[in-house]
């Protein structure tokens, strides 16, 4: 098991964990090969499910990976409000001809049963998102050889992470396709820009804590990552960028919808989930961002049956397309060669400003 955060990979680049199927164990193995961390996301999996990806993961590599965990999350909204939003989507339904999703599902995401089979049988690297884990949860990784991260979004939450034990912080900035790693949801937030980019995010975490920083929010070149590096961050962590790979296991019309001119931008919306996510500007996220509730996971449940019915309509417009605001930057390489490719990049940037190069010891 790695002891340090620059131990994990040869290069300074994470593949991001994308629930929903974007991120399985062809891609993080790929990522790995290439000499870069790649992640599974068990958000929205059984433990059992977890588990399944993490031995497909090891048939195929031997490289240190990681696996990312959805902290439970409370609830929000009372059931009325859910109601009065599956009233608004009955539209939806008759267009898609399904029923929408039951609300009733799992609010845990199966976490304490995650963390028995991490702890049973440990991986080298476990990620949080949607919170901080407990000081206690946190030792018994420690114990077991496993380095931890926490994503954060604040100096604030940075530092609750660092007194809980995490060896490490993501650090997402505003900019980051799919949901904001927030600690607390906090629906009075929505549109006042309270969101931080992630230079800023950078420089008040770096001067918060004392353990590494990984940087992620709108990556999408070498360059790019050259820059978080010299702004504190040890690693960039990429998602939309490896989005568009064949190894990614994104939907076809989520892939060609990252530089399809007819999707212009990206915006922050509760449309889908019911949690702040960013993603491409479609006719759901028009039509029903505005009135979301702030109640995830419900939401994400009630949405569900729609968005699949949209998809295999062959409709971009019904469906929930996670992007950074990097997205018109996304390249369709195979993820080795996109690593390669922004390895490449990142030295030529690291030369011009006398940076140690990307594969060296530093």
């Amino acid at each position: 098991m790695p002891t340090a955060l620059t131990d994990l990979c040869r290069y300074p680049i994470v593949q991001a964990p994308m629930a929903g199927g974007g991120s399985g164990p062809e891609l993080a193995a790929a990522v790995c090969g290439a000499g870069g961390l790649g992640f599974l996301a068990a958000g929205y999996k059984t433990a059992d499910g977890m588990y399944q990806e993490i031995k497909q993961l090891r048939s195929l590599t031997d490289r240190p990976f990681g696996v990312n965990l959805f902290m439970p999350q409370p609830s929000l909204a009372d059931g009325s409000v859910v109601e009065v939003y599956r009233e608004q989507l009955a539209g939806e339904v008759t267009w898609y001809e399904t029923d929408l999703g039951d609300t009733d599902g799992p609010i845990d995401d199966g976490y304490e049963a995650k963390l028995a089979i991490l702890r049973e049988d440990p991986v080298p690297v476990v990620s949080f998102t949607f919170g901080c884990p407990s000081r206690a949860v946190l030792d018994a990784f420690a114990k077991v050889g496993t380095y931890t991260v926490v994503t954060v979004t604040t100096a604030a939450e940075a530092q609750a992470a660092q007194w809980s034990g995490a060896d490490a912080v993501c650090v997402q900035g505003v900019e980051a396709g799919g949901h904001q790693g927030t600690h607390r949801d906090d629906p009075h937030a929505d549109g006042t820009g309270a969101g931080l980019g992630l230079l800023a995010a950078l420089g008040q975490v770096r001067e918060a804590v004392q353990i590494p920083m990984i940087a992620a929010g709108g990556l999408m070149r070498g360059t790019q990552i050259a820059a978080v590096l010299a702004a504190g961050a040890s690693m960039a962590q990429l998602g939309t960028a490896f989005l568009a790979t064949p190894e990614s296991g994104a939907n076809p019309l989520h892939k060609q919808a990252l530089t399809n001119p007819l999707f212009t931008h990206t915006e922050l919306t509760r449309a889908f989930s019911g949690r702040p996510a960013r993603g491409l500007v479609n006719r759901f996220m028009r039509e029903h961002g505005p009135y979301a509730p702030a109640a995830y996971p419900a939401v994400h449940y009630l949405t569900s049956t729609v968005r699949k019915a949209a998809a295999k309509a062959g409709d971009a417009q019904g469906m929930n397309l996670w992007a950074g605001q990097g997205h018109r930057l996304a390249r369709e390489l195979p993820a080795r060669q996109l690593v390669e490719v922004l390895a490449a990049e990142l030295d030529a940037a690291r030369a011009a400003l006398n940076f140690p190069a990307a594969g060296s010891a530093s």
